[in-house]
């Protein structure tokens, strides 16, 4: 019974790519905090996840044609950004709240590492597991 990356290394990979996403996307919030007008952003990671496994637990379809669109299980689309719903606008119409903003971004970056530690975890089971050892 062969099994593929995909199946072996779940849901980590894609966990990793959303969150490499999300930390742009917080960075960005963080640049334009003194943009006049400027609309925080941010992604929902449960929203994602329901994509993930409904595509997961979907049908697949084969790309028989180099002009067909591939298709990917976790992949984002500007619509998936959502808007912040700030505390307290600023008069210029700016919804970046920096402090918010940089909680969001350090709880990212532990998530990220967490993830990370996950993927590589499931990659040293797999290489123990060509080479026949522990």
């Amino acid at each position: 019974m062969a099994i593929g990356f995909d199946q072996a290394l779940g849901i980590h990979a894609d966990a990793l790519l959303y969150r490499a996403k999300r930390a742009e996307v917080l960075a960005n919030n963080l640049a334009n905090a003194d943009t006049p007008n400027f609309k925080a952003r941010d992604l929902d990671f449960s929203a994602f996840l329901d994509r993930a496994n409904e595509a997961a637990s979907s049908v697949t379809l084969r790309q028989t044609n180099a002009m067909h669109f591939a298709g990917e299980a976790g992949a984002m689309t500007d619509d998936q950004l959502l808007y912040r719903v700030p505390v307290q606008p600023a008069v210029d119409g700016n919804t970046v709240d920096p402090e918010v903003e940089k909680s969001n971004f350090m709880e990212n970056a532990m998530d990220y590492q967490a993830s990370f530690m996950f993927l590589n975890k499931k990659f040293v089971g797999l290489s123990n597991a060509i080479k026949g050892g522990q």
